[in-house]
């Protein structure tokens, strides 16, 4: 008769507890949803420049809380479930919904189906990524890109018309905005690949560390000096470095190919001798039958 646990053991077993260091970056999840919220509300206010910033810390919050998982060691399945949900969040609804509350409502009926497929795009985008992690015919190489525009920076990059506007350089006809909406939906789900940058050494030399230092600071006082410069920048070079990240994938891929070809095995010239002789047949013929 096989063991059975008691009921008292399995409830031990279910409510064991669990480390501090497996709910820090959950808890910095849990910060990057309630930042994409606050965005759909603020966004409801008219005080649209805060709620972009908003949106830019929950992407800075999402880029961070994978890393200290691994740092740390909190990964979990909990957490990789609760990620997937604050991108669809954060990075689908809220941008779609901030672009509808500021111009796309202009559009009534086409205005909302534009914000709705964005936000429908994030959610395939993310449901994509997590089917193709466990792809196991994947080359090597490919592990170094997205397929599709990732969610957080479609989002940055689909605000780029409100970034405009508050730049001063003009504000985009609704029309126009609609279908730039409609353009980064459809990087995200497409099967372009991006370069995700994780094959970037994270190692710093000693004698760098100080420039790095000061270069960051220096980024995070431009941002705050001249916030719509520098994402208008960023974005627009975001937008026009992706096809240097799909000639990238391609090189590689036929590398990757050329490299793994079957040699063909070297076909004999027509008309040419066999290898092997018939010397034993000879030798058969030339011997007589019988010696009286």
């Amino acid at each position: 008769m096989p063991f059975e646990p008691s009921q008292a053991e399995l409830r031990r077993r279910r409510f064991r507890p669990i480390p501090v260091r497996m709910l820090v970056p959950n808890v910095i999840t849990l910060l990057a949803i309630c930042a994409g919220l606050t965005a759909i509300r603020l966004s409801t206010e008219g005080r649209m420049d805060v709620a972009v910033a908003a949106i830019v810390f929950a992407a800075v919050l999402d880029g961070i809380d994978g890393r200290i998982a691994r740092l740390i060691k909190g990964q979990s399945k909990f957490g990789a479930e609760l990620d997937s949900l604050a991108d669809f969040v954060n990075f689908g609804v809220a941008p779609g919904l901030m672009l509808y509350f500021w111009q796309l409502h202009e559009l009534h009926n086409g205005g909302w189906i534009a914000a709705m497929i964005f936000a429908i795009s994030g959610g395939l985008r993310l449901a994509l990524f997590n089917a193709s992690m466990d792809d196991p015919n994947r080359p090597p190489f490919a592990s170094h890109y997205f397929t599709g525009v990732p969610a957080p920076a479609g989002a940055v990059t689909a605000l780029l018309p409100i970034y405009l506007a508050f730049l001063g350089v003009f504000k985009p006809p609704a029309l126009v905005t609609a279908i730039y909406t409609l353009l980064i939906a459809f990087l995200m789900v497409s099967r372009l690949p991006v370069y995700s940058g994780k094959s970037v050494r994270m190692r710093v030399p000693p004698e760098l560390v100080l420039p790095v230092f000061v270069s960051v600071i220096f980024f995070i006082a431009l941002l705050i000096g001249y916030p719509w410069h520098v994402l208008s920048a960023g974005s627009i070079v975001y937008l026009l470095s992706l096809p240097m990240g799909w000639k990238s994938y391609r090189d590689q891929k036929l590398a990757h190919e050329a490299a793994n070809a079957p040699v063909p095995a070297a076909a004999e010239p027509p008309g040419a001798a066999p290898l092997t002789s018939p010397v034993v047949e000879t030798a058969q013929e030339e011997r007589p039958g019988r010696l009286h």
